[in-house]
């Protein structure tokens, strides 16, 4: 009962907190990608500092810290939104100026959906490769890289430097999305992927480790997107169930990753769940194609007024 409090009360994460990120800006992309990077250092970093508090202080306080950190975090964010609101109403230009923002793009009913069935396809296959792609590499390494990973720890320090730099590429394609129409850089990020996957088909040893960082920054690069899209074609009242609705998905979709690369492994080895991933990709891909050409999904972010 109190592990599922836990994971209730933490489920505002991604349905609330992506949703104030991109409320009211015009570009979203680095935003989401930052956010997106301290979210993957901070599922890196989540065994060692808890690993850390047991030792030091026993298994509870692996709840208590991080839970009192959140409640503290909770109360300066509500200190903040109430200093906003007193200073607004003492700065009335700027407040009549964020209220003359030109209004969302109306979309038509048949192209927003077709833009939702693009976002839940694509996130669905994608959360697929990401799961399975993070929760096989150590042991992808732990079988190609026995020259250069000869221990538990030097393997481990390799999943994390991979896993680190990966996460960087989100900052790269956010900055991408910000400035280039979404559907050229979806498509190029799903084109990297099945390129790099299927590449890591035969490789190993230091051509597999190099692939190996190559094609997990195509997967990471791709986590911004989706959000980037959501946040442009739904309106403001209904952006926290959008995001909702897409990581129900996604966590639905993960959850068949691990019964998926035991199964493949077992029979075919990691060179079956490449070539499956690459396969995958190549469906992102043409679900991308399939994005309406309409302004939202075409169009470059607008400029910041100067």
């Amino acid at each position: 009962a109190g592990l599922l409090a836990v994971g209730v009360f933490a489920a505002i994460y991604h349905p609330v907190g992506l949703a104030m990120i991109v409320h009211g800006r015009d570009r979203t992309g680095v935003p989401l990608a930052v956010n997106g990077v301290f979210g993957n250092m901070g599922v890196a970093s989540a065994a060692l500092l808890s690993g850390l508090l047991i030792d030091v202080s026993g298994w509870r306080a692996a709840f208590v810290v991080p839970g009192a950190v959140a409640v503290a975090i909770g109360l300066l964010y509500a200190t903040f939104v109430r200093a906003a609101r007193r200073a607004a109403t003492h700065d009335e230009p700027r407040a009549v100026a964020a209220h003359s923002r030109p209004p969302m793009l109306s979309l038509d009913r048949r192209v927003l959906l077709r833009v939702f069935s693009v976002i839940v396809f694509t996130t669905a296959v994608g959360g697929l490769i990401f799961q399975s792609t993070t929760f096989a590499l150590p042991k992808v390494f732990d079988e190609r890289l026995q020259d250069l990973a000869a221990t538990g720890t030097s393997l481990g320090w390799y999943t994390f430097l991979v896993f680190a730099l990966a996460a960087l590429a989100q900052l790269v394609v956010g900055y991408l999305v910000d400035r280039y129409p979404v559907r050229v850089v979806f498509a190029v990020v799903a084109t990297l992927q099945a390129v790099f996957l299927a590449a890591m088909v035969p490789l190993t040893g230091v051509a597999a480790l190099v692939t190996a960082v190559a094609f997990m920054l195509a997967v990471f690069g791709q986590i911004p997107i989706n959000d980037v899209l959501v946040g442009r074609v739904a309106r403001s009242e209904w952006r926290s169930r959008a995001y909702a609705v897409r990581y129900i998905v996604t966590f639905t979709v993960m959850a068949s990753a691990v019964p998926l690369i035991a199964w493949l492994h077992a029979h075919w080895g990691f060179s079956a769940l490449f070539g499956v991933m690459s396969a995958a990709a190549c469906f992102i891909f043409a679900a991308v194609l399939a994005l309406p050409r309409h302004p939202v999904v075409l169009a470059r972010a607008p400029l910041p007024a100067r």
